[in-house]
Formats: structure tokens, C-alpha cells, sequence
């Protein structure tokens, strides 16, 4: 570990000083404007901020979505004025105007950055925590796109050559999120990352010393990073100059990620409010602002001051911009012309297109066999990963369960590595038993753009995901959940381990997709749907889950209307419906075989499989009204799990087969039947509807 002198490599003019005190100054007044906020944090990081944004950092502020760029991830969200101020005075698109409407209706400066929302926004942040795992995830995207397209270039060399940078805050780095994932960017040696923590020791209780006694630094160097100590300046400012150097000895040790300590005082120099908790989420006051400006050589009267020479100054970073991507052109233009086949891979792959015929490799399931939904799954990513090469991913260390090992011979793993399947470039990603952090570099991975990634673990442990599951959603991301033993049907684990709220949970999030199909051909059908609203010309992505089983099931005829989400699998037979069974997952072939019980009485009675409620609400209504007849008030939902979801589907007179409790310890048949997921009990509540619908 090393601290870093003040060295005199830094161009900084008293221009650049003016820039940061600016940027200072408009933070204040932003948040003393709405009346709430966090301006401490975003006060004291400004020369940090500017340092990475206006010295450090290749970007075209005119081109925020330019694929060579440098990704920036302020993990610590709440302090978003330290972005934005940014992307206004290096000409991203915000103007004066958006810094005067932060934190107010429609306006491009929200309490927390927004991905999608303000250009030159990487993700979204706020949670804490996340972003330092969304960047581990940009950071090994970056090596797998290198793999896809340029393996062979010495290092450095590459036109897909570029860093990761991240600003963390204590509070990221309380958060066992940040662990999880700054453990496997140890692990993973990924030199193109590099952390910067505002070491400030304050958090909304006061002094962290209420909560954290580790040395944090030392916790790094354990996790494998390269780790160095930048001290302030004499007066307690960040210094430019040491942070620069720190960089820049971080950019040349290329088989570590890189964590710089930045020992900070949070509202500097706010005279009375600097090294306060008060300054992290409350407006400094008027009187504070106002000395503080006087403390930085500002007009106390005037607010959001930003001089003409100063904008001038910063807005340069469009000319520098233009220039290093004028200058990278030339560069990708000698790779392009050097390989026609990875430039061609590059070109479909950046437009969001797969492969021509991907889905003639899809795999057609026999019928009648038992087929685990897990197991048909696997099958599809081996033969998807045959053809698909930006497809990757992994597990949470249950690949042997989740089948998701989509090449046994590839893991992405560092040079070094003693495993004889390890490459650097590898598909297959072993993210280790950290679920949470797993779908949060999957959201940093989607972000990244270039790759399709996937991450499974089994159902239950959803729960550890389900924040950075909900980024996903809010992101709008195409990532995709492998969530298999599904059910109680996994058997003997116990309730431990048996999900039972997780669906109608999810289902709860907005902009997910769970996707819970009944046999081996829905399975496929599922992977290919999710494929074809990946792509670009789709139109705003959103996540899937999978929910998947461990036990085989009955295989049916494949039918395409699976990926409408809902359609009927078997109709009834001598006409019109009187009782319409709606089942998912495993629990579909128990409502198969309550229909034989019933037709075999008269009863006629159709089977609606519905792998997704969220696909199905999608469909116009002729569809759905063609699917669930209105005229039929006889209904009967089936599901392993609580029966939420399913009030709204059969109506006053219908009935739910659910698990409203914990399962238990035993073989999965012995559960279905004591539980009453049986035939024999959806038949006798299929009866009991047909009676409330007929009173």
C-alpha cells in the first residue's frame, strides 16, 4: 500500500480550480433551492469528479453511448450533484436551467442518477452498494467484448481497450454488496477497474467510528487490488495533483483492480457544516451557502454563479472529445480492415441482431418423457452458445443444479488461473457464492453492452438478489435469471429452501417478466421469446426470470402460443368449456390429469397453461378473452406457491390451489399430495367453482 505525494504532473490553471469551486457552489445552491438533498458529499468529491471528467477520463460528451469510452459509476448515488455538475460543465446536454430544477417533476436531475433518464448517466444508483458491483460487472464485460473481437492485441493496444471508474462512499462500502463483488474483481485480477473511496468517515448517524472499525484499505489489499492512499491537501481539500498520480500508477499495474482512498472532509469548506453529518442529506441554509461563497471567492447574492471563462474552459471537453475519438477511428479502422470476420461479428452484434437461423438450433423435446425444466433449459444454452458467441454467463456456484454451464471447457477466469479450463476470454462465469452481487454485475455487464449474459441460483435465494433484480427492472436491462428447484417439488432441502411467496413476489416487481414454463418445450419456447425481445428492434428490454424445475414433468407438444403467455393446452372436449383449469410450472400436468378425471364425468373442461402473467397481459384483449372466456365463471388456479397472483384470474366464483405456509422435508411426490396438488383435489375444486358459478 502506498500514499500518494503531491507531484506536479497535473496541468491544473487556476481555471480548473475556479471549475471546481463552481461546481461546488451550484451543488449548494441546487439542493438550498428544492429544499432537500445531499450537497456535502458532492461539495468535498468535485475535484475528484473534475479530475476523472475533465483530465482522466476518454469520453465525447457530444457521443455519451461512443463504445470506446471510459464508463464512470458514481456508486454513491445520493450524491448525484457530483455527477451532474459533471455532465454540465463538460457539455453532456444538462444546462443551468437543469441544475435549478433538480430533484423536481420531469426534470433530467432526479434525487438519484437514472439510466436512460440524463445522458451520460451509466446506471442507476442510489441503493448502495450497487454501483460498485455494476462497475465489477462493466469491468469483466469489457474483457469478454476484448475476447469476442480483439484477443490477440498486446495489452493496452486494443480500440476495446478502456477503464472502469467508480467513486464509492462509506456507506458502499458497508454494504455487503460491495464485498461480495470486490471480492470477485480480486479474484477475477480486472486491471481495467479502478475505485475510488471517499474515505470521509461521516454516514447519516454521525462518525463512522459508531459502525465501522476495519481498515478498509487493508480489507482491499486482501481482496487482491491494488491498493493506494491519496492524503488532502494542508487545508483538508482533496489534492488534484496526488489523485491524478494515483491514476495513473492505477492504470499501469494491469493484473489488479485498483482501489484509491481518498481521505476527504465531507462540505468542504463550508465554515460551520463541513465534517458534519447534517451536510450529508440537508440543505446547508442560506447563511451557510452564502458564507461558504465567501469562503471560495463567490457573490453571496448571486446563486447558481458560473462564469463565462469557466464554461468555456470546461465545455472544451467536446474538442478534446472529438479528438480522441477522431484518433480511436483510425485505430478500429485498421482493426476492421484486419479482420473481416470479427468486424462483420462486431457489426451484428452492436446492432442488437443474432445470428441468421438461431432458431432452427432451438431443441424439440419428445413428448410424454419427464424432463426437468432445469435440465431442458441447459440443453437450450448449449445449443444457443454453439451459434451465439457474445452469449455468457453463469452461477452462484450451483451450475451443477442450475444447469447453466453453457461450455465445460471455458471458464472466465484470469491468466494465472491453475484450472485447466480457465481463459481469460471464457464463457462460462463461476460468480461464487454471492447472489447479490451476481445480479448486479449482470446489470453492470447489460450495461456494457455487446455481451448477453445470464445468472442462475435457485429460486428460494432470489431473495438475496432482489434489489439489484428490481435496478434491473427500473433499468430496463435484458438480463436473464436462471431460477431453478422451483417449487416444494425439490423435496427433502425442506422449507428452507422451498420457495413459496418468491413468485407471487416478483410478479410484484414492475418490469419483470417471470417466465415459469410447464415442460421441456416451453421451456425452449421461453428462451427463444426472451432472445427476440432482446434485440434492439424490440424495443425498451426488460429482465426475465426463469423459474425452473428440479423434478422432471411431462413433456407436450411444443405450441408457440407459449410465448404469448398464457393459451390453451388442451380444449375441452364436447364443446364450450364449463370449468377452465389455469396451472404453471410442474403444477400443469396435475391440472392435465384433473381434466381426464373431469371429462371422464362429463365435465368438460379446458387446460390453460400460462407461463407468464406478465406475457399474457401483454396480448389484446380478443386474445385473452379467446384464452379465459368471460362466459366461463368456472375457475380453478393451480400453483405451488401463495395464490396472490391468481384472485384476479378466477373471479368470485373460482377457486386457488395454492400453498398458503412453509413446505417440509420430504420427497416432493409425498408433498404435491399432501399438500393437495393432486388431481383428484383440483377436480373436486374445479366442482366447487362449477356450483358458485351456477348460484
Amino acid at each position: 500500500m502506498s500514499t500518494k505525494p503531491t507531484t506536479t504532473d497535473l496541468e491544473w490553471t487556476e481555471l480548473d480550480q475556479r471549475a471546481v469551486d463552481t461546481a461546488r457552489v451550484l451543488a449548494a445552491d441546487a439542493v438550498q433551492k428544492v429544499g432537500n438533498g445531499h450537497p456535502g458529499t458532492a461539495m468535498s468529491l468535485a475535484p475528484a469528479a473534475y479530475t476523472l471528467f475533465q483530465k482522466v477520463m476518454r469520453h465525447d460528451p457530444a457521443d455519451p453511448e461512443w463504445v470506446a469510452r471510459d464508463r464512470f459509476v458514481l456508486s454513491a448515488g445520493h450524491s448525484s450533484l457530483t455527477l451532474y455538475t459533471q455532465l454540465f460543465l463538460a457539455g453532456f446536454g444538462l444546462e443551468l436551467d437543469d441544475l435549478k430544477s433538480f430533484r423536481t417533476w420531469g426534470s433530467k436531475t432526479p434525487g438519484h442518477p437514472e439510466y436512460g433518464h440524463t445522458a451520460g448517466v451509466e446506471t442507476t444508483t442510489g441503493p448502495l452498494g450497487q454501483g460498485v458491483a455494476n462497475a465489477v460487472g462493466m469491468a469483466m464485460a469489457a474483457r469478454y467484448e476484448r475476447g469476442l473481437f480483439d484477443p490477440d492485441a498486446p495489452q493496452g493496444e486494443s480500440p476495446f481497450d478502456h477503464y472502469i471508474y467508480a467513486i464509492a462512499g462509506d456507506g458502499c462500502l458497508q454494504e455487503g454488496i460491495s464485498a461480495e463483488a470486490s471480492s470477485l474483481a480480486g479474484h477475477q485480477r480486472l486491471g481495467n477497474l479502478i475505485l475510488l473511496w471517499d474515505d470521509n468517515h461521516i454516514s447519516i448517524e454521525g462518525d463512522t467510528e459508531t459502525a465501522v472499525s476495519e481498515d478498509t484499505a487493508e480489507r482491499y489489499e486482501a481482496y487482491g487490488w491494488h491498493v493506494q492512499r491519496v492524503a488532502p491537501k494542508p487545508d483538508g481539500d482533496l489534492d488534484p495533483h496526488a489523485l491524478y498520480d494515483a491514476i495513473e500508477a492505477a492504470k499501469r499495474v494491469t493484473d489488479k483492480p485498483s482501489f484509491i482512498a481518498m481521505r476527504s472532509i465531507i462540505a468542504w469548506p463550508a465554515p460551520n457544516a463541513q465534517n458534519t453529518e447534517a451536510a450529508h442529506g440537508s440543505a446547508l441554509g442560506d447563511d451557510e451557502v452564502a458564507a461558504t461563497k465567501r469562503v471560495l471567492g463567490f457573490d453571496p447574492e448571486q446563486t447558481f454563479q458560473v462564469d463565462d471563462e469557466v464554461l468555456k474552459h470546461t465545455r472544451q471537453a467536446l474538442e478534446r472529445g472529438r479528438e480522441a475519438k477522431a484518433a480511436w477511428q483510425e485505430s478500429f479502422q485498421r482493426w476492421r480492415a484486419a479482420d473481416a470476420e470479427r468486424a462483420a461479428e462486431f457489426d451484428r452484434i452492436s446492432a442488437g441482431e443474432l445470428p441468421a437461423s438461431w432458431e432452427e438450433k432451438l431443441p424439440v423435446f419428445e413428448t410424454g418423457k419427464g424432463v426437468a425444466t432445469r435440465a431442458a433449459s441447459g440443453k437450450v444454452l448449449q445449443a444457443l452458445g454453439a451459434i451465439v458467441p457474445e452469449l455468457w454467463g453463469g452461477s452462484a456456484d450451483l451450475a451443477g443444479s442450475n444447469n447453466t454451464t453453457i461450455d465445460k471447457d471455458s471458464s472466465f477466469l484470469p491468466a494465472g488461473n491453475p484450472l485447466p479450463e480457465a481463459d481469460p476470454y471464457g464463457r462460462t462465469v463461476h460468480f461464487g457464492i454471492r447472489e447479490h452481487s451476481m445480479a448486479a454485475e449482470m446489470n453492470g455487464i447489460t450495461l456494457h453492452g455487446n455481451t448477453r449474459v445470464y445468472g442462475g441460483t435457485f429460486l428460494v435465494f432470489s431473495d438475496y438478489m432482489r434489489n439489484a433484480v428490481r435496478l434491473s427492472a427500473l433499468m430496463h436491462l435484458p438480463v436473464t435469471y436462471v431460477w431453478t428447484h422451483d417449487s416444494i417439488g425439490l423435496g427433502e432441502d425442506g422449507p428452507t429452501h422451498q420457495p413459496v411467496e418468491h413468485l407471487a413476489s416478483l410478479r410484484a416487481i414492475p418490469g419483470l417478466n417471470v417466465v415459469r414454463p410447464a415442460d421441456a418445450n416451453e421451456t425452449a419456447i421461453a428462451w427463444r421469446e426472451i432472445f427476440r425481445r432482446y434485440t434492439k428492434v424490440f424495443g425498451k428490454g426488460a429482465p426475465h426470470g426463469l423459474a425452473l424445475t428440479r423434478q422432471g414433468v411431462p413433456t407436450y407438444e411444443a405450441n408457440d402460443d407459449a410465448a404469448k403467455g398464457g393459451y390453451v393446452l388442451f380444449e375441452a372436449d364436447g364443446g364450450t368449456p364449463e370449468v377452465v383449469l389455469i396451472a404453471t410450472g410442474s403444477e400443469v400436468h396435475v391440472a392435465v390429469e384433473a381434466r381426464e378425471l373431469l371429462q371422464s364425468d362429463g365435465v368438460p373442461t379446458r387446460v390453460v397453461s400460462m407461463p407468464s402473467v406478465e406475457w399474457f397481459e401483454e396480448q389484446d384483449q380478443g386474445y385473452r378473452e379467446s384464452v379465459l372466456p368471460p362466459s366461463v365463471k368456472a375457475r380453478v388456479a393451480v400453483e405451488a406457491g401463495i395464490g396472490l397472483t391468481w384472485h384476479k384470474y378466477v373471479g368470485d366464483a373460482g377457486r386457488i390451489v395454492s400453498l398458503e405456509h412453509f413446505g417440509a422435508s420430504a420427497d416432493g411426490k409425498v408433498l404435491f399430495r399432501e399438500f393437495g396438488f393432486t388431481a383428484e383435489n383440483v377436480a373436486a375444486k374445479a366442482r366447487e367453482s362449477i356450483e358458485a358459478a351456477q348460484r
